[in-house]
């Protein structure tokens, strides 16, 4: 069972106008709801490439519900959810049709009391002992120590049981210092960490700080991967437009299923990178297109980056690896 974990859950709400204009009324071409969150929509990706997986985190309110509810319909999803008195935040994102740009509005989330948070970490440690791996995803909502992440990775190492991380800022420092199996910051979550805004750079000064592994996603440009046994650059074959809203997140599942299945590095990059290009092809966020999934699979191009670190370089294994599970 693969676990993760969204502190601050959400109800995605994506609305799709033919243009959105500042200052403007607009009348919506549609809307699409889904459970959201980091966490949830990492879930969500690996529960669709046939994994089991056990999400948990907050929930409360009427918003809190209906996540709950939207989660229940998910095959080979468990709902661990811990409830909390506050509502639920939402997220609105704004698809303009005509430039295929979003806009995104992201609630800071309900407040979560102390007695909350250690029912939490009860059950949290409970679900370690049967996790094949965690993921720990997205903000901290208001109450929550700004050092959790830090803790839930020192429970998780305790435990055995490997730890990616993806959050930003205070939360993402004091994670590394805690040296989690893998982080996946964006280009700019890696600058504010290290300062650098040369990502090869970059990378290394994470793994300095403490990170096993640092994989960062450069959006359009792919993913760079900077590992002990080397570094890769993985990129699409070309540059889609659509949401970008939880492609991060579906690049999370590809590198988190492809550990758990002991794929080599370039494989998992290459998973990782098909999946976050077909959630921006997908009309919702935190989804993927299965079509241009497995199109896009066989497409990703990944290269060998030169090691200042002269590090080890794994070999890739057969494009076949790369699927993942149906």
């Amino acid at each position: 069972m693969i676990l993760t974990v969204t502190l601050n859950t959400a109800l995605d709400i994506t609305y799709r106008v033919r243009t959105l204009r500042p200052h403007a009324s607009h009348h919506v071409q549609e809307v699409v709801e889904r459970p959201g969150g980091k966490g949830v929509n990492v879930a969500r990706v690996l529960a669709a490439l046939g994994h089991e997986v056990t999400a948990t985190g907050f929930a409360g309110g009427d918003t809190g519900r209906a996540v709950r509810e939207r989660l229940a319909d998910t095959p080979g999803l468990v709902d661990r959810l811990v409830p909390v008195g506050g509502a639920t935040r939402r997220t609105v994102a704004v698809v303009d049709e005509l430039t295929g740009d979003t806009t995104q509005l992201n609630e800071p989330g309900p407040h979560v009391t102390p007695a909350e948070w250690a029912a939490f970490q009860n059950i949290y440690g409970r679900l370690l002992a049967s996790a094949s791996a965690v993921a720990l995803c997205g903000s901290l909502p208001p109450g929550v120590p700004v050092g959790a992440y830090a803790g839930l990775i020192r429970s998780a190492r305790a435990a055995g049981v490997p730890v990616l991380l993806d959050t930003d800022g205070e939360p993402l420092r004091r994670g590394v210092a805690a040296r989690p199996d893998l982080v996946k910051p964006n280009a700019e979550e890696l600058a504010e960490l290290t300062g650098s805004h040369e990502p090869l750079r970059a990378t290394q000064d994470a793994r300095r700080r403490g990170a096993h592994a640092v994989v960062a996603s450069l959006g359009a440009d792919g993913l760079l991967a900077h590992t002990p046994e080397g570094r890769w650059r993985a990129t699409p074959p070309a540059r889609v437009h659509g949401n970008p809203a939880g492609a991060g997140d579906s690049a999370v599942a590809g590198l988190l299923s492809g550990l758990v299945e002991g794929l080599c590095w370039p494989d998992r990059l290459t998973r990782a990178v098909a999946l976050s290009t077909a959630t921006v092809t997908a009309p919702a966020a935190g989804e993927f297109d299965r079509a241009a999934y497995e199109e896009l699979v066989g497409r990703v191009a990944v290269t060998c980056e030169a090691s200042a670190a002269r590090e080890p370089r794994a070999t890739s294994s057969p494009a076949s690896a790369r699927a993942g599970r149906s």
